[in-house]
């Protein structure tokens, strides 16, 4: 990958996570090629609940990968008011299909719904996102299995960048479920390496603890949390965050930004990623490598 490196005051490299990204949807693509060529098309169902903005702009991204790499999507919308049982049946039958080799259910869920019961409801051989209790005691113990797709894309793009990880101090800003935990998990395995500290709403002198990172990975979900005088010079920098931030100068009343202030971070940092166009490709991106590797996991298996 070839950085793009910003003019002006920003002196940090941005991370283009979009041309990363583009990379493993071909490579995912090329594996599909391969299952059709078998009888076998990877097929991934997606569960909507409702009508959040965030969520349906989210499906229609996924909804596009699927049709570049030459997967099958099942889009299946239903009201929210949905009872959490007829959910748990759609995920019974689902994990019957044989021509479905993965499920996602996307969060977050109507008020009325147990989250936890409809996540282990699904086959954990059809847990693309990584999320099922199998998925997580596997990422753990360094077993094999499905990564969630938002850490996994984050450690890929420190790959791609050749980010010296074995021994680097790395501090995850956010203890969430869907990426702070198993983030800190998959850096501090014993073939990555990295040495992990997890901060969080409860740390105390925060910035003391930024300040010492040389990989800061800020997953809070809170707008310009991470201001420069919180980044140790020459720092990595990923912005996991995506936030709406009202803007009357912007169409659609909003705009976008992540949990670091980007311009004076980045006059810090040595790379840094944008928000949008860092992360949120990866994310989509590892989803799609899931589905294939779910599809060829069941193919094999007959």
């Amino acid at each position: 990958m070839v950085p793009v490196r910003y003019t002006g005051a920003v002196s940090a490299i941005r991370i283009n996570g979009k041309e990363t990204a583009r990379k493993k949807r071909e490579e995912a693509a090329a594996r599909a090629a391969l299952l059709r060529e078998r009888g076998i098309v990877p097929c991934l169902a997606v569960v909507l609940l409702g009508e959040d903005p965030a969520s349906l702009s989210y499906v229609s991204a996924k909804e596009r990968a699927l049709e570049e790499t030459g997967m099958a999507g099942r889009d299946i919308r239903l009201p929210a008011e949905t009872s959490e049982e007829d959910l748990l049946a759609l995920i019974a039958e689902l994990n019957r299909d044989t021509t479905v080799h993965g499920i996602l259910v996307q969060l977050p869920l109507p008020g009325h719904i147990t989250g936890d019961r409809v996540i282990t409801a699904i086959d954990p051989r059809k847990d693309v996102d990584g999320f099922h209790p199998v998925s997580v005691g596997n990422l753990v113990l360094g077993r094999p299995g499905f990564l969630p797709c938002t850490p996994h894309g984050v450690l890929v793009l420190l790959q791609e960048l050749e980010i010296p990880l074995s021994g680097a101090r790395t501090v995850v800003l956010g203890r969430s479920n869907l990426v702070g935990k198993p983030l800190a998990n998959l850096l501090s395995r014993r073939e990555v390496n990295a040495t992990v500290t997890i901060c969080h709403t409860g740390t105390r002198d925060l910035a003391a603890h930024t300040r010492e990172a040389d990989i800061l990975i800020a997953a809070a979900g809170r707008a310009g949390l991470v201001t420069a005088d919180m980044i140790k010079e020459g720092a990595v920098v990923i912005d996991v965050g995506v936030n709406r931030v009202p803007d009357s100068g912007m169409k659609r009343g909003y705009r976008l930004c992540g949990d670091v202030d980007f311009v004076p971070a980045a006059e810090k940092a040595s790379y840094i990623t944008p928000v949008p166009g860092g992360v949120g490709p990866m994310t989509i991106a590892m989803l799609m490598q899931n589905v294939i590797e779910a599809a060829e996991a069941q193919g094999a298996a007959g």
